[in-house]
């Protein structure tokens, strides 16, 4: 691999958890879900709220550039690749009162939910070729946690 493929593949695999193998995508959503709660931890909630609406956006771009350049090695979206995962558990995170654990719990098990069975859409986007599509299907079962857990939030409190 030369270097340039070296930096993809460790953005595309989030950091290396792409290469766990029970599980990949569950790893890479951990992963983004634990970042985010140790974010919690230091910055006020509108900067977390900000981080992770700026960490979406940005890895959308890097993570699709980081993808396109490993699929001819890799093959079309391959299970490797877990920085989509990273962004939708960011997305579904969106909703969540900064650092409140059970909401982050929730928000993870509704992405994996969402981005397992893949309802309303997400297979058709799911199906897509290319490397914006591997993105689109998980930034759309984000979307669906997120609004899952704001109708919860406006049910509830």
């Amino acid at each position: 691999m030369t270097t340039k493929q070296k930096l993809c593949a460790f953005i595309a695999t989030g950091f290396g958890t792409g290469f766990w193998p029970w599980g990949p995508g569950t790893a890479g959503a951990f992963l983004a879900t634990s970042l985010w709660l140790a974010g919690s931890l230091v910055l006020t909630d509108g900067c977390l709220l900000a981080l992770t609406l700026l960490l979406s956006v940005v890895f959308t771009a890097i993570g699709a550039w980081a993808t396109d350049h490993l699929e001819p090695l890799w093959g079309e979206d391959p299970s490797r690749v877990v920085i989509d995962e990273m962004i939708g558990i960011w997305v579904t995170l969106l909703a969540c009162p900064a650092g409140d654990i059970s909401y982050a719990v929730a928000a993870f098990l509704l992405f994996r939910f969402f981005d397992i069975l893949k309802p309303l859409g997400i297979r058709r986007l799911d199906r897509k070729h290319g490397s914006f599509w591997v993105m689109a299907d998980d930034i759309m079962a984000g979307l669906y946690g997120f609004l899952v857990i704001l109708l919860w939030r406006w049910i509830v409190v």
